[in-house]
């Protein structure tokens, strides 16, 4: 972000030298130095909004390219994810590609599984049920044929797992959600 006085600094250095000791000129600068920063930080934006990882109310628009309806009320990041799986997505779908895409809404591993039938999604990364599986499950219904069933696999903690290893302090601070069968 360009300040006024990094502006100033910039219109200065590209006039002669005596130019300085002119007052009416020295203002002038100074009302250009503002508008110059304003429009110079305006344009950053504006070439920010180009970019899926650096859009903000920019999203709307690649939203609208994609046809995702804008839901305002989701976190930008999460929007972004959406965005990412829409340009993963196109073109053969490959188990690289089912891993990218998933990958690009867990923020973790994702083991994919590949059977005749169905394709297995195993989230490796994290305990229990991701908060996102929604979009996960239609980021991946549209790349994955639909002949095949989508078959998620998650991972939780066992009583082996814990079970001489943990204190009961320790066990204290686990959430149910890392449980099996925990909510």
């Amino acid at each position: 972000m360009k300040t006024v006085e990094d502006m100033k600094a910039e219109l200065k250095k590209e006039l002669p030298r005596y130019y300085d000791k002119i007052k009416d000129f020295n203002e002038l600068i100074n009302a250009e130095a503002k508008i110059f920063a304003e429009l110079d930080n305006l344009l950053d934006e504006i070439v920010d909004q180009l970019y899926i990882e650096t859009a903000t109310w920019g999203l709307a628009r690649w939203e609208k390219i994609f046809g995702i309806s804008t839901d305002l009320s989701k976190p930008i990041e999460q929007r972004r994810s959406v965005l990412k799986s829409k340009v993963r997505g196109a073109g053969v779908t490959t188990a690289a590609l089912v891993k990218e895409v998933a990958e690009s809404w867990y923020n973790g591993e994702i083991e994919v599984l590949e059977q005749p039938e169905k394709v297995g999604i195993k989230f490796n990364s994290n305990y229990g049920v991701p908060s996102n599986l929604v979009d996960v499950q239609k980021a991946l219904r549209e790349i994955i044929p639909a002949h095949l069933m989508i078959e998620y696999l998650f991972t939780y903690l066992l009583i082996k797992e814990i079970h001489a290893v943990k204190t009961l302090n320790e066990m204290g601070t686990l959430t149910l959600n890392k449980f099996a069968g925990g909510a």
